[in-house]
């Protein structure tokens, strides 16, 4: 062990990525993954069997933290054993349930002010009510509940469960203007009381791991993107990974009774509000497989199509819809002709429907009050060459691009910098080396013709 050095975990829906870092500048040292396995549920094990074999890595390091994917249901009974496997952020069977619970408590606008938030399927407590209602043994032998960070870092060494203010803000039961938990929407959910992990000070030491580490509180992966981007308020960050988000730092909290916004905390005690889509860079994906290429060869064929796509335009909500609420939508191609049926324009409209579905998220923020200084985009998706040459256009403005870099296993290796330091604030890291990207074009007429289809399409 080193006490110069630091590890961050980034526990993802696809896999475990860790990093470890000095703890002075940030500089990674070295790097490791193991895959998770596919789907929209998963026992917890799969994460600790994929960190163990990374675990050489994290006893380099002097303090760990862990960031995770946020709002997977991790039920366990009184002697915390895991009830049932994980129910993921990415699972829509709760769909009806959250509509159920939101009508029951109010309405959106009474969730978004006790909440932050108005809870689609993705959320904690919607999956709570689900088993309540689909599984009534696994939730009578739940007695706590625990979010996937929550859970690793129990198994790393925490001598409690503990949490973060910032994960955990996607419950759906924890308030993030009080920095309480709401029994009562828990309760209402899970059909009977349970315990749920201790909320930690942001930079708060939460135990120590097996081999004398200094152990971080953790997050969510969001407010670990933003930890280790070094964002400060007015940056706006577009996320293209299996998930779409767009979040920003904000001084004060938010609460969007459209539920088009989600009211989350951050992990330095800020707040972090933020839109989030299903659908992201499977659209990429998805588009590769239909016009018989790979991911850099539909970037060459968008690039080769003029803008507009010769009139097509996707609606790409290929596996329903988090933001607009069409959990039981399907995708749509509109505007096809004998003249313009391509391959290089059905890859520039995949990659357009992606840009305008997160253009929208960005603006859906700015209706919270978030005043854009920058926008940076991240993720696997800003690899794209035409991600990266559509984006400006398409955002109206210019753009700035990081280096690739697993930034949520990098905010929290930050956060473990911090637990070390025992400062009020995060340690100040280099920021990390972008490039600036700028468009000749307007994207406004592309905007409106996807607009358009959204707004008339049928959910299913």
């Amino acid at each position: 062990m080193d006490g110069s050095l630091v590890a961050g975990v980034d526990s993802s829906t696809q896999s475990t990525k860790v990093v470890l870092c000095r703890a002075g500048d940030g500089a990674v040292v070295a790097e490791a993954s193991a895959p998770h396995p596919d789907g929209t549920e998963c026992h917890p094990d799969h994460w600790w069997n994929a960190l163990s074999q990374v675990r050489d890595l994290l006893e380099r390091a002097g303090a760990v933290a862990v960031a995770a994917q946020q709002h997977g249901m991790v039920a366990l009974d009184g002697a915390g054993e895991v009830v049932r496997p994980a129910l993921l952020w990415n699972d829509t069977r709760s769909a009806p349930q959250a509509r159920d619970l939101v009508a029951e408590f109010g309405g959106a606008k009474a969730w978004a002010e006790r909440t932050g938030s108005v809870p689609p399927a993705s959320f904690t407590v919607t999956k709570l009510r689900w088993m309540a209602e689909h599984e009534p043994g696994n939730a009578r032998r739940t007695e706590r509940v625990m979010l996937p960070h929550d859970w690793l870092t129990l198994r790393l060494g925490a001598p409690e469960p503990v949490t973060d203010r910032g994960d955990a803000s996607g419950t759906g039961y924890w308030s993030p203007a009080s920095g309480a938990y709401l029994p009562d929407l828990l309760r209402a959910a899970l059909g009977h009381d349970a315990e749920t992990p201790r909320v930690a000070a942001p930079g708060e030491r939460a135990g120590e791991t097996a081999w004398g580490a200094a152990l971080g509180p953790g997050t969510g992966d969001n407010m670990g993107a933003a930890l280790g981007l070094g964002l400060r308020p007015g940056d706006v960050v577009v996320s293209i990974g299996t998930s779409g988000t767009a979040f920003a730092v904000a001084d004060e909290p938010a609460a969007d009774p459209s539920g088009l916004v989600a009211g989350f905390a951050d992990a330095t005690g800020r707040y972090l509000p933020l839109v989030a889509t299903l659908n992201a860079a499977r659209i990429l994906s998805a588009a590769a497989a239909m016009t018989g290429t790979a991911l850099d060869g539909l970037s060459a064929l968008a690039l080769a199509a003029e803008p507009g796509a010769g009139g097509l335009a996707l609606l790409p909500y290929l596996d329903g819809e988090r933001t607009p609420n069409r959990p039981a939508a399907t995708g749509v191609l509109a505007g096809l002709t004998t003249s313009n049926a391509t391959r290089e324009n059905v890859a520039r409209a995949a990659v357009e429907a992606l840009l305008c579905s997160l253009a929208d998220a960005v603006d859906h923020l700015a209706a919270q009050g978030v005043r854009p200084r920058r926008t940076l985009l991240i993720g696997g998706g800003a690899r794209s060459e035409a991600v990266r040459a559509l984006a400006p256009a398409i955002f109206g403005t210019p753009v700035t691009v990081p280096e690739p870099a697993e930034y949520v296993a990098l905010g929290a290796a930050r956060q473990a910098a911090w637990v070390l330091a025992g400062t009020p604030e995060p340690p100040a890291w280099p920021a990390p080396p972008a490039t600036q990207h700028t468009s000749d074009h307007t994207g406004e007429e592309i905007r409106a013709r996807y607009g358009a289809l959204r707004d008339s399409a049928p959910e299913i």
